[in-house]
């Protein structure tokens, strides 16, 4: 018996509801395990559904992509490190591009060869392929700086933003050809490959400090490019989903470029969080100006005489794999009687939530864990901050020196408090580039090592009562 149209767009509905409710989930750590649990119910119903649809006429090439898939799937989310996660994010908005791409010229083959081809399959066809490519080649870029296969800093040339422009003109024109032209195959294949380029060149200017804000943007267009691929196949489903990813990615994009203090157009025009004055001179210049450093024990005897303490978690904490030791570094200073909260900046690490999401699986107590406007006026209250593994989101510069390329970004207060601890593996600059001012402050002392061997010598120390 075949089933109705009614069906399959009932079907489809309830499906989408679910997505709703998985991203509402995961507004919120509390929430966020039935946010996934939601979606994942939501996307097994669509794929069963659409596998019963009277146009599905063979398995073959369907499970030719299902399995290998899937295995490959199983494989990545077992192994997978959370401080991967950004990476892996960007990678699979990759995918969705050039499956976007692929789907544009298949179809194009497709309704080539029988004829039926119209102005607004032709419009779909070329908006899913150059939205498509590029999110492709901008995320493999993405990609590459987030696995340090490329270098953070944004490669800057004079006339990029005027190339960028007479790129996206030139493709628009091998559009509006190919709409009136059907059977200019070249123009298809012309403003597919300037849209593969202005990924690329898109993408390669944005340094380190805008990372997380591009994973976000290029999560957003592959929800477009999902959306043109809905309409190109006629499937409800896709059109939803697409939207609704590309929407909260837009949104998302916005809300951290406000916590930055910069505007959308200025973080994908790119040039930002470049290497000055970084490298090996700032060792130099660390020596020379008399960075404090103290040893694990020191840190010890201060945080357990102090009153309250502030932990700043960032991208370090995550590398080291360091957030179950911060736990029980929690828990020994809450042992003593000593308030204990978590500050979180937007940005800090690679990706939003991504901090959140780390010390929610070391089971850090939620009410503790607040984001930077909620905690930005304790810290002049605060008796010690302990940074670990975070630099940018924590450098005054951003406040007081106009010649940073932080300059203007709403940083975490840190400095304000009475002592700041903050450990690193080295003197070396963040992930922007850029050499941190609270180092020299004179409330600051570094507490060099890797992020899990000191946070379990505090352990040690704080439970021990040695220092």
């Amino acid at each position: 018996m075949e089933l109705s149209q009614d069906f399959f767009a009932g079907a489809y509905l309830v499906a989408t509801i679910f997505f709703i409710f998985g991203l509402k989930g995961l507004a919120s750590p509390k929430t966020a395990v039935w946010g996934n649990l939601s979606a994942m119910v939501g996307m097994v119903l669509a794929v069963a559904v659409t596998l019963i649809h009277s146009d599905v006429k063979n398995y073959y090439w369907i499970l030719i992509g299902i399995v290998p898939g899937a295995v490959i799937g199983i494989a990545l989310a077992i192994k997978i490190q959370m401080t991967a996660m950004p990476q892996l994010v960007a990678i699979l908005h990759s995918f969705v591009g050039l499956a976007a791409v692929l789907v544009a010229f298949g179809t194009y083959i497709e309704h080539s060869a029988s004829g039926h081809v119209d102005t607004v399959l032709l419009v779909e066809l070329a908006v899913g392929s150059f939205i498509g490519a590029i999110t492709f080649t901008g995320s493999l870029i993405a990609f590459g700086k987030l696995q340090a296969l490329l270098s953070s800093n944004p490669l800057v040339f004079k006339g990029q933003h005027a190339l960028n422009l007479l790129l996206g003109l030139v493709m628009i024109a091998f559009t509006v050809d190919f709409v009136m032209h059907p059977d200019h195959m070249t123009s298809f294949l012309a403003l597919t490959g300037i849209a593969l380029l202005l990924g690329f060149l898109l993408v390669l200017p944005i340094g380190g400090g805008d990372m997380p804000v591009i994973v976000s943007m290029l999560n957003s267009y592959s929800g477009w490019a999902a959306t043109a691929t809905g309409f190109t196949l006629n499937n409800n489903l896709l059109i939803t989903t697409g939207a609704l990813v590309g929407s909260s990615g837009a949104i998302l994009s916005y809300i951290m470029c406000s916590a930055m203090n910069r505007s959308i157009v200025s973080v994908v025009l790119g040039g930002f969080g470049g290497e000055t004055g970084a490298g090996d001179s700032a060792v130099a210049q660390a020596a020379n100006k008399g960075v404090k450093a103290s040893s694990v024990e020191d840190a010890a005897f201060v945080m357990e005489n102090a009153s309250k303490i502030i932990i700043v978690p960032g991208y370090g904490m995550a590398v080291a794999q360091a957030q179950h030791s911060v736990k029980e570094m929690y828990e020994a200073l809450h042992e003593k009687g000593i308030e204990v909260k978590f500050a979180i900046h937007p940005v800090a690490g690679r990706m939003p939530g991504h901090m959140n999401v780390l010390l929610a699986e070391s089971e850090i107590p939620y009410e503790i864990v607040q984001e930077m406007d909620e905690i930005n006026g304790e810290f002049s209250g605060t008796d010690v901050v302990f940074v670990i593994g975070a630099n940018d989101v924590v450098n005054p510069d951003a406040k007081t020196n106009k010649s940073s390329p932080l300059y203007g970004m709403p940083i975490l207060d840190a400095y304000k408090a009475k002592h700041v601890f903050v450990n690193k593996r080295s003197m070396k600059a963040g992930y922007a580039g850029v050499d941190n001012a609270l180092f020299y402050m004179d409330n600051c002392s570094l507490v060099f090592g890797d992020a899990k061997s000191v946070s379990e010598h505090l352990v040690q120390a704080l439970r021990g009562g040695g220092h």
